[in-house]
């Protein structure tokens, strides 16, 4: 027990710096694959076959195929095929590949679901913004986008959430987040190894902030129920 103690502020230090890596990590792919994610539905419902073929063949491959599998391609391809390491190989260029493999990723998923939110507005609704003689990026801002907000909180919650647990995939490029902080004292880290206790205390990094995500999109869905689309 009081090994314990003794070692709980040098694991508690680290698992605090590997989770400020996750949730930097968490910001950025939230932060490029919302926008992101609207553009390529745009693509995705483009009425120029070309594009919206190419686009939806895109968003195919990139959720038909794990994440871990494109971190790993990301960040290896360029060093391992053209000899050329564009990332380099410390913790910055890991952190950047991750950000880049899991803005596209997860754009992909946010796509669809901005698809299906947008094609889930009554066409009759956008006719009568036409007759109003409301122009297209005003019937999109106007009725389309706020009746789209309302349809894809719920869906858009689920994926957000599982974003927080998905980047626990970064350790496979050795990036240094949560779970891996907890696990390099099973291996050796600052004079400690052979301990399992700091694993379980990552799962509660997690369940507190996944919690605190679930509480705030509950209270988004409350604030968004006025509107009946």
């Amino acid at each position: 027990m009081d090994t314990f103690f003794e070692q709980f502020p040098i694991v508690f230090q680290a698992l605090n710096v590997g989770f400020l890596q996750t949730l930097k990590l968490f910001a950025v792919t939230l932060l490029g694959a919302l926008p992101l994610g609207l553009i390529i539905s745009f693509g995705s419902m483009s009425k120029f076959k070309p594009l919206s073929a190419v686009v939806r063949v895109f968003v195919w491959i990139i959720r038909g195929t794990p994440l871990m599998l494109q971190l790993l391609i990301i960040y290896f391809f360029p060093g391992l095929v053209f000899n050329n390491p564009i990332w380099g190989g410390g913790e910055d260029g890991r952190f950047i590949a991750s950000a880049v493999a899991f803005i596209l990723n997860y754009a992909c998923y946010f796509s669809e679901i901005y698809r299906g939110g947008i094609q889930g507005v009554p066409i009759g609704q956008q006719e009568a913004g036409q007759v109003l003689g409301l122009s297209k990026s005003q019937i999109f801002f106007k009725i389309t986008l706020l009746q789209m907000i309302k349809r894809i909180v719920p869906p858009m919650s689920n994926e957000i959430i599982t974003l927080v647990k998905d980047t626990s995939l970064a350790r496979i490029i050795a990036l240094q987040e949560v779970i891996w902080a907890g696990q390099a004292f099973m291996k050796g880290s600052q004079g400690i190894s052979g301990a399992i206790w700091p694993l379980f205390f990552t799962g509660v990094y997690y369940l507190i902030f996944s919690g605190i995500l679930s509480l705030l999109f509950s209270y988004v869905e409350k604030k968004l129920s006025y509107f009946k689309a």
